[in-house]
């Protein structure tokens, strides 16, 4: 997952950076980071936490310019350490470099032994540090054929927000795996993974970065290079499913009405009897909407959510994911005592989660428990930035519905069908990456897979 932001032309790029940061928390809770270039030198300012916690007005006094370029992050290649956190730079004598990820590379493996070979050595254990050692080693004059160069050595799943000095730079992968949109505020140009952060600014939507795009933007203008050959979309389902803000428009289309669609169809394909639908705050809510708009049920709100403790899904380790369960959370008793609830939530990964919360909504009452989840079983590993890249951590991996169903303690469990996800969907059925559900990859799967160098996946 991850969240980047660009800015240039501002005189508050490292206010408005904050701002757009702190929009797309939801996509990255480890760690933050702003680099900015006044036209003589950079600076730089992150930590780990929340960016909240990161960013005073101190710091953020303290980052001059008029470029600048922030990242959230959730760590899917490399440790959950401040040595990896982003956006990493690199001032060298062909100038300075900013670099904020989001994505995976599938061919990292390769790419940091072959450099290693010719003499690199990397600070970090981010795929993300590879684009850097291309781009200094690089003896191409023209920045813009430099950057290309780079990128053409890349597979997998990227959007970046880059800084060259003065120069703002977005890009996106031929598949178009991730989002990445393009603003303006008063003249200055932005980059941000979600419209989320554009409407925190108060920043006009121009357009999608599109798949295979390179933007380059000085001086106020902006240059549009398409330099890769075109590739089949792979837009990343699980965006519209749990990663973005109900009130973010991705790939052209908005995530809100996209939950409710699905939740209807769930509802369509897998009916119950119940007394009320109940959403999993907050993902869960939306689909739960549609559901009982289309299954006559009436809504209710029967778990409050905790909205000072992070995302379980994406926190770093099993044992903080545990903690914030149990605290995230608490139910209705006056809501859910006696009732036969149809629970509607947005996926099952590795099943702790939804078990947990299961057990907690058993003992304060509830007659019967009925969980409808709107998509697919998850079932394959993912290796363009989602926090499950081996098959073992897949709770639908290894288990029947039957047998998942009785681990979680419910009455019934329904998955939304892949056809009927598919069918939800605002964009064509062929735009969209499914390999999580499917087996079915649109690259090559990563022909090494080192624990070594890839301390910790998504």
């Amino acid at each position: 997952m991850c969240g980047v932001f660009g800015v240039t032309g501002h005189k508050d790029a490292a206010r408005l950076t904050y701002l757009g940061l702190y929009a797309l928390q939801h996509r990255g809770e480890e760690s933050a980071g702003i680099v900015t270039y006044d036209g003589k030198r950079t600076r730089s300012h992150q930590g780990m936490g929340l960016v909240g916690d990161i960013f005073g007005e101190g710091s953020l006094r303290s980052l001059r310019g008029s470029i600048a370029v922030g990242h959230v992050r959730y760590s899917t290649t490399g440790s959950s350490l401040e040595r990896n956190v982003q956006p990493f730079l690199v001032n060298h004598k062909r100038g300075h470099i900013a670099i904020a990820h989001n994505g995976n590379f599938t061919n990292t493996i390769e790419l940091r032994e072959s450099l290693e070979e010719k003499g690199s050595i990397f600070q970090t254990t981010m795929d993300s540090e590879v684009i850097v050692h291309f781009l200094a080693q690089s003896k191409i004059k023209d920045y813009q054929q430099k950057v290309i160069e780079a990128l053409k050595s890349l597979e997998g799943a990227y959007s970046l927000v880059m800084m060259l000095d003065n120069v703002l730079i977005g890009a996106r992968d031929p598949h178009g795996f991730r989002p990445l949109c393009l603003g303006k505020l008063e003249g200055a140009y932005v980059l941000a993974s979600e419209t989320c952060a554009l409407d925190l600014i108060q920043a006009e939507y121009v357009r999608e970065v599109e798949p295979g795009e390179i933007v380059f933007i000085q001086n106020k203008t902006i240059e549009s290079i398409k330099p890769f050959p075109k590739r089949k979309h792979s837009f990343c389902i699980f965006e519209y499913i749990y990663f973005s803000r109900p009130d973010s428009n991705i790939f052209g289309k908005n995530v809100y009405l996209t939950r409710k669609r699905l939740g209807a169809q769930l509802a369509k394909e897998s009916p119950v009897e119940c007394d009320l639908v109940m959403p999993i705050p907050d993902s869960g809510s939306y689909a739960a909407i549609g559901f009982a708009e289309k299954s006559k049920f009436p809504f209710e709100i029967g778990m409050i959510r905790n909205h000072y403790v992070g995302r379980t899904f994406i926190q770093p380790s099993q044992l903080i994911r545990d903690f914030k369960v149990r605290v995230k959370l608490n139910p209705i008793k006056d809501v859910i005592k006696g009732k036969r609830l149809a629970i509607v939530e947005d996926s099952i990964v590795r099943g702790t989660t939804s078990r947990a919360r299961v057990r907690t909504i058993r003992q304060t009452g509830a007659k019967k428990i009925h969980m409808r989840i709107s998509c697919p079983p998850i079932k394959s590993p993912c290796f363009y930035g989602i926090d499950f890249p081996t098959k073992k951590e897949l709770i639908a991996a290894k288990h029947t519905v039957k047998e998942i169903k009785e681990f979680m303690g419910l009455d019934s469990l329904k998955y939304l069908s892949l056809e009927g996800m598919l069918k939800s969907m605002l964009l064509p059925a062929c735009e969209f990456c499914t390999a999580c559900f499917s087996g079915k990859y649109p690259t090559e799967k990563p022909k090494k897979f080192s624990k070594k160098i890839l301390e910790k996946k998504r």
